[in-house]
């Protein structure tokens, strides 16, 4: 089962890694089967994408640019601070949590308003007080998701996702903006959250989420739908099953219908045929000298089920993950620990699954 090579150690793991890159359109039985015109399916922890269609295609995102609304307002505002309504805020066309002119509300109310409701004049609301106008919010999205989370194929116009010609993203970069957002504790208790007493001015109720994959899948935690005509139905959903959490996009679906049986079907196939491994940055390697290092930090990488794969330390530094067909499908640089050489090679096993 191993396979020496000659300028490092091996340590065997009994594990599956998924090749490098996505996995081609033909892996996938069900690719002309998806309704929505672009679709993604990624591991969060790895960031790896598992299925892709369209990723890359320009789309309307509608009420799922919230996403960007809310982790920009988390990490921006302060949420025990009030926020007074405008007019503008109380105008605005689409979903609502019906605020009222004057009104004064916390920015965490806003921020539960905007992403458990798709409150469109919570967004408003949150854009004026963070940065004085919605053109000037939208201005500070757009550069927040390219400098900061990396994105290059998104520009945002409103903090809402009501239509516009210049607002627009890809389903790639949605996924990427959420694994983004998913790693504040903060937006994922509020996307996470089915209902919520909502006691205003304006309006008494109890606020559904209107994400129904909370209700209807197994270990959602998020995130957010939305639609407009133009735009389609669009829908952005997280979800954890043991150790792997996935997340799926799909954009531009003929009906809520076929974006949830689309959902549905991306989720099935990556917990069928995936799961996430830890490396962690506490194991400690070993080159074919003695040299001894580790990981700065955790590494994840996503795994088929039932395969086998390698990890081969180099005398240079470098951790290699070698998986079927001798690919390399990850490479990390190692921090060495101890400045001790030995002659002997090593040839030892190791699990991840201890």
């Amino acid at each position: 089962m191993f396979r020496k090579m000659s300028y490092a150690f091996i340590v065997y793991i009994t594990f599956v890694l998924v090749g490098n890159g996505s996995v081609l359109a033909s892996e996938v039985n069900f690719t002309d089967e998806l309704y929505s015109e672009a679709a993604i399916l990624i591991d969060s922890k790895s960031g790896k994408v598992l299925y892709e269609k369209n990723s890359h295609q320009k789309m309307y995102p509608a009420s799922i640019t919230k996403i960007i609304t809310g982790i920009l307002a988390i990490e921006e505002g302060h949420l025990s601070e009030k926020v007074t309504v405008s007019q503008n805020a109380r105008e605005v066309i689409g979903t609502r949590v019906y605020l009222l002119e004057g009104e004064e509300v916390t920015l965490k109310k806003l921020i539960q308003g905007l992403l458990i409701s798709s409150g469109n004049d919570a967004g408003v609301a949150i854009a004026e007080h963070i940065s004085g106008s919605e053109k000037a919010f939208a201005s500070k999205m757009t550069k927040f998701v390219k400098e900061t989370i990396g994105v290059e194929n998104t520009n945002f116009t409103n903090p809402h996702g009501l239509f516009d010609e210049m607002h627009y993203t890809t389903a790639y970069d949605m996924a990427k903006i959420s694994k983004y957002a998913m790693r504040n504790d903060t937006f994922r208790d509020i996307v996470s959250t089915k209902e919520l007493r909502w006691i205003g001015e304006g309006w008494e109720t109890t606020i559904y989420n209107h994400n129904r994959m909370l209700w209807n899948y197994e270990g959602a935690t998020g995130i957010k739908n939305g639609f407009v005509r133009k735009s389609g139905y669009t829908l952005v959903t997280s979800v954890v099953q043991e150790d792997t959490e996935l997340i799926a996009v799909t954009l531009n679906a003929p009906s809520s219908k076929h974006a949830y049986r689309d959902m549905h079907r991306l989720f099935d196939y990556g917990f069928e045929n995936f799961e996430t491994k830890l490396i962690s940055k506490n194991e400690v390697f070993e080159d074919p000298f003695g040299g001894k290092y580790t990981l700065a930090n955790d590494f994840y990488i996503t795994t088929q089920k039932n395969d086998t794969l390698f990890l081969d330390v180099s005398i240079y530094g470098y951790l290699k993950v070698i998986g079927r067909h001798n690919q390399l499908v990850g490479i990390r640089v190692l921090k060495r620990v101890e400045d001790q050489f030995t002659k002997r090679n090593s040839l030892f096993l190791v699990s991840l699954d201890r």
